[in-house]
């Protein structure tokens, strides 16, 4: 089955929070079958913004570095990804980028890895791996 990682499952890992075993190892798996989480470019900005935020540059530059190694594919948000995104918006009560995670998950059959309460709003509408 696909996945799909939002920021809150990247995080979680990065930060070694609670759920980062289940995380890691599905990472592991990804990259042993050659194939990848997939995470939106928003989700992926997401994680880059709080870093820089919290951190500030220099520990960016070194997420950003640790993301490009690991086995997720960021897919770009094009039309049809954004309009799925805005009619979940419109209809859901969740952050616009949580909308995005919940798209691509959407729009790929997959299922979503997340302990973002925010998503318990769309549980009806993908599937979701709680951390």
């Amino acid at each position: 089955m696909r996945r799909v990682l939002d920021a809150h499952g990247l995080m979680v890992f990065l930060e070694e929070e609670a759920g980062f075993e289940k995380v890691e190892n599905l990472l592991a798996a990804a990259a042993e079958k050659d194939e990848p989480l997939l995470m939106t470019t928003v989700n992926a900005g997401e994680v880059y913004y709080v870093v820089l935020r919290e951190c500030g540059e220099e520990k960016a530059a070194q997420i950003e570095k640790i993301m490009r190694t690991l086995p997720i594919r960021i897919v770009d948000a094009d039309w049809t990804l954004t309009r799925e995104a805005a009619r979940l918006k419109a209809t859901c009560k969740m952050s616009y980028a949580d909308c995005f995670a919940a798209a691509l998950a959407k729009l790929n059959k997959a299922e979503l890895v997340t302990g973002d309460p925010e998503f318990k709003g769309v549980q009806s509408v993908i599937k979701i791996d709680w951390l």
